[in-house]
C-alpha cells in the first residue's frame, strides 16, 4: 500500500491578532467589528504590496504566507505603523493594537491552507508579543539581519506552548502613535527638575490586579507632584505608554522631561513588593534603584519611601521635611482605599458603564469610611461626565453636590478631592466662586495636576475671565501633552477664546478638540455656534445635524435652561445667538 505524498514547502509565516479584542467586543460589539473591518480594508493592500498571501482570517486573527522572510518582516513593521497612525486620535481604551509573530519554517500544504509546526510557532510568537509589537524567531532573524531598517532585541530562549524545544526570540521595539507623526522638535525642559512616572508592571500573575498597580502609580505620582519645585507629567500622558516597551529617550522628547521613573508591583496575599528605578533620559543612566517590601498594612509608608527616595535622588540637598511632604495618607481603611483604586480603574474606561461601576464602588468605599474625601470628590466628577452624556438625574446631581460641599467644608488638604469638589459645585450647583476657592487650594497643594488646571480654566470661563482661563488650559497642556483627556484642555481653550469673542481662534481650537474626540458634545455645540457667528453656511448644516444626532430634541429653550446654572447672562446670550444664527429650532 503506497503512502500518499505530502506536499511541503519553506515559507515565511506571519500570524497576527488584536490585543484585548474580547474586552473591546464586550464593551461595544458593533463599533469594534466595524473598526476591525476598516482596519483590515486598509491593511490588505499593504500585505499584497509586500508579497503576502492571506491564508485565512479567524475573528480578530490573521494568517499570512510570504515567499520572503524579508517581505514578511517589512510587512509586519508597515502594519504596526499603520495601526499606530490609525490609533493616534483614538482613546487609549478603544485602540486596536496588533500583536504579530513571524517565523521561517517548513509548512504542510492542504489546498489553500498551510499547517504544521511552522504555522504553530508563528502563532505562539504572536502570543508573546506586546501590544503594538513584533516577535520573530531566530531563523527569521538570521535572514533579515542587516536587510531591514529596524532594530531587534534578543529576549533569549522562550518556552512556547506546545512547542517541544525552547526557541530564541527577537523582539522589534514597539511603535507608539507619536512615532508615526512627522518629526517635531523635542519639548524644552522646564526650568526645574522634571519627571514622568511610567505605568508600573503588574507582576502578580493576575490581570485582575492591574487596577492595583495602576492605582499605586497614581498615588505615587500624586505624592511626588505635591512638591512645588518639581515638574511632574500628569498620569494620563504617562499612561499612554502602558503595555509598551518604551525608549526612555523617546519618552523624554515626547513629554519634555529629564527623568523617568519605571517600576513594578507584585502583590501576593497580604504582602507587596514595589521596585523602582530612576533614569536620566539624557544619558540613559540608571541613577537610582530600590526595592520596598512590606505588608499591605504598611502601604502608605511604602508609598512615602518610594516618593521620598525619588525626590532625594533628584535633589540630594533637599531638607527632610520637604521629602516627608511627598506623601499623603487619605484614609487608614485599606478596604476603602482598595475600593477607590478599583473605582479609578472603572472611571478611566470613559464609558457610561464605567461611570456607573465607579459610582457603585465609591458608595461602598464611603459606607466603610464616610470621611474618605477622594471618593466623595470623584462622585461629583463622575456626575459631571454623566450629565455631559445626558445620563444623570436631578437627585443624583443633588447627591454629588452635597458630597462636594462636605469635602470643601472638611478642611482636609487632599488636592484631588478639593479640585473635584470645587469643579462639582461650579458646574453642577452654579457656584463658581466657591468652586474656584477649592480648586485653587488644590493647586496650592499640587501645582502639577493638569486636570486640576483644566478645572481652574473652566471655572474661570464660567465667570467670564477668558484670559485667565487660557493661561490655565495652556498650563494643563504643558503638564500633560499626551493626555487622552486632552480634548478637555483644547476644548477649554476654544471656549475661552469664544468668551473673548475671538471666533477664528476659537474655531481653530474647536477643530483640534473634535479631532481628538469627535463625539465631545460641548465642542460640537460650540462648532455650530461658531458657524453661526462666522456665517459658515457650508459647514453649518452638517454640524447642526451632528449636534442633533448627539443630543436628540435639543432646542434653543432647552439648551438655554441647561446653561443657566453656570454661565452669566451675557455669555449665555452670545452662545444662544450663535446657535440661533446656525438654525437651531427655538422650541
Amino acid at each position: 500500500m503506497s503512502r500518499e505524498r505530502v506536499e511541503r514547502r519553506l515559507a515565511a509565516i506571519l500570524a497576527a491578532d488584536v490585543a484585548g479584542y474580547s474586552r473591546l467586543m464586550g464593551e461595544d460589539e458593533t463599533v469594534t467589528a466595524q473598526a476591525l473591518r476598516e482596519h483590515r480594508a486598509a491593511a490588505d493592500p499593504l500585505i499584497a504590496e509586500h508579497g503576502g498571501r492571506i491564508v485565512k482570517t479567524t475573528g480578530d486573527g490573521l494568517l499570512v504566507e510570504f515567499v520572503s522572510v524579508v517581505g514578511a518582516v517589512q510587512c509586519s513593521i508597515a502594519l504596526q505603523r499603520l495601526a499606530a497612525e490609525r490609533n493616534a486620535t483614538v482613546l487609549a481604551e478603544r485602540r486596536m493594537d496588533w500583536r504579530i509573530g513571524v517565523h521561517l519554517g517548513d509548512v504542510l500544504i492542504e489546498g489553500d491552507d498551510i499547517l504544521g509546526d511552522g504555522v504553530n510557532i508563528a502563532a505562539r510568537l504572536e502570543g508573546i508579543a506586546e501590544r503594538g509589537g513584533i516577535c520573530i524567531s531566530e531563523d527569521a532573524f538570521r535572514q533579515v539581519r542587516g536587510k531591514v531598517d529596524a532594530e531587534f532585541d534578543d529576549i533569549g530562549e522562550q518556552s512556547l506552548k506546545n512547542i517541544a524545544r525552547p526557541l530564541r526570540v527577537y523582539r522589534h521595539r514597539v511603535l507608539s502613535a507619536a512615532a508615526t507623526e512627522l518629526p517635531a522638535s523635542a519639548l524644552p525642559l522646564p526650568d526645574k527638575p522634571s519627571l514622568a512616572v511610567l505605568p508600573f508592571q503588574n507582576l502578580s500573575g493576575d490581570p485582575e490586579q492591574d487596577y492595583f498597580a495602576d492605582g499605586m502609580v497614581e498615588e505615587i505620582t500624586t505624592a511626588i507632584s505635591r512638591l512645588p519645585w518639581l515638574f511632574v507629567i500628569a498620569r494620563n500622558s504617562s499612561f499612554t505608554y502602558k503595555g509598551r516597551a518604551v525608549d526612555v529617550k523617546q519618552v523624554a522628547r515626547e513629554l519634555g522631561v529629564r527623568y523617568v521613573l519605571e517600576g513594578s508591583v507584585r502583590k501576593a496575599g497580604n504582602r507587596i513588593r514595589i521596585t523602582g528605578q530612576l533614569i536620566d533620559t539624557t544619558t540613559g543612566a540608571h541613577i537610582w534603584a530600590n526595592r520596598f517590601d512590606g505588608a499591605l498594612d504598611d502601604i502608605f509608608e511604602l508609598q512615602d519611601q518610594v516618593a521620598g527616595n525619588v525626590v532625594a535622588a533628584i535633589e540630594p540637598k533637599l531638607r527632610q521635611s520637604e521629602i516627608e511632604r511627598a506623601g499623603r495618607k487619605p484614609t487608614e481603611s485599606l478596604d476603602a482605599y482598595d475600593l477607590y483604586l478599583r473605582a479609578l480603574a472603572e472611571f478611566h474606561k470613559l464609558s457610561l458603564d464605567g461611570y456607573r461601576a465607579c459610582i457603585a464602588l465609591l458608595r461602598r468605599a464611603l459606607e466603610i469610611d464616610p470621611s474618605y474625601m477622594p471618593a466623595a470628590g470623584l462622585v461629583g466628577w463622575c456626575r459631571i461626565r454623566q450629565r455631559g452624556l445626558g445620563a444623570v438625574t436631578q437627585a443624583e446631581i443633588g447627591e454629588a453636590v452635597a458630597l462636594a460641599r462636605q469635602v470643601i467644608a472638611s478642611g482636609k488638604d487632599d488636592p484631588d478631592a478639593l479640585w473635584m469638589a470645587g469643579f462639582t459645585v461650579a458646574a453642577l450647583a452654579g457656584e463658581p466662586l466657591m468652586g474656584m476657592s477649592s480648586i485653587e487650594r488644590s493647586l496650592a497643594l499640587n501645582p502639577n495636576s493638569a486636570i486640576a488646571w483644566s478645572a481652574e480654566g473652566y471655572t474661570q470661563y464660567f465667570i467670564n475671565r477668558p484670559e485667565r482661563a487660557i493661561d490655565a488650559f495652556e498650563r494643563a497642556i504643558r503638564l500633560s501633552p499626551l493626555d487622552p483627556l486632552g480634548y478637555l484642555f483644547t476644548g477649554g481653550l476654544a471656549f475661552a477664546h469664544f468668551a473673548a469673542r475671538r471666533y477664528g481662534e476659537a474655531m481653530k481650537w474647536t477643530d483640534r478638540a473634535l479631532g481628538e474626540q469627535p463625539r465631545f458634545p460641548p465642542a460640537v455645540r460650540l462648532k455650530v455656534a461658531l458657524c453661526g457667528h462666522l456665517g459658515r453656511l457650508d459647514e453649518r448644516n452638517r454640524w447642526l445635524q451632528r449636534m442633533l444626532d448627539l443630543d436628540t430634541g435639543l432646542t434653543i429653550a432647552s439648551f438655554q435652561a441647561s446653561i443657566e446654572t453656570y454661565l452669566p447672562p451675557d455669555m449665555r446670550a452670545n452662545y444662544i445667538e450663535g446657535l440661533r444664527k446656525a438654525g437651531l429650532p427655538e422650541e
